[in-house]
């Protein structure tokens, strides 16, 4: 098997990569990192550890997935699924206005981590100049999950 065989047959097929820091979160392995309460199994919540908000927490599917150009329709549910954990932990910590929220994806080639990860950003409003280029809504790095739910409907839609 090639170097990056297992690498690519992780992706493809979820499970876990323990060279993957998110599947490690994933699975309490990196015991610097809190999980926060999560409603679904197969998801983990915690904080982003380079914060673009007052409030910034990432969604992780527990099995590795590819990053969000890999989805295909039938992701569509999971994609949906961690949206309502994002928003379920903005409430959770006090954060009720969910007009003032960014919840999306960094673009390929832009990912730092190729595990699949929803950056749930509030409030917007407040998100440094920085913040607010990195999590940039119609850049070509970084889509809403509204936005890939979108183009992934369309995507089945055309095929």
């Amino acid at each position: 098997m090639a170097a990056g065989s297992a690498e690519v047959e992780a992706v493809s097929s979820g499970g876990y990569d323990g060279k993957c820091v998110f599947c490690r979160i994933a699975r309490r392995e990196e015991p610097g990192t809190a999980l926060l309460p999560c409603e679904y199994e197969d998801l983990v919540c915690f904080r982003d550890i380079r914060p673009g908000a007052p409030h910034h927490y990432l969604v992780v599917p527990v099995e590795h997935m590819g990053n969000c150009k890999t989805l295909k329709a039938e992701h569509i549910p999971i994609v949906k699924r961690m949206m309502e954990v994002g928003k379920a932990v903005l409430q959770r910590n006090n954060f009720s206005d969910l007009n003032d929220t960014r919840m999306g994806f960094h673009w390929p080639p832009f990912c730092s981590i190729s595990h699949l990860h929803l950056h749930v950003l509030a409030p917007a409003s407040q998100l440094g100049f920085l913040s607010r280029l990195i999590y940039r809504v119609n850049s070509y790095w970084f889509i809403t999950a509204e936005q890939l739910i979108e183009r992934l409907q369309t995507e089945n839609a055309a095929s």
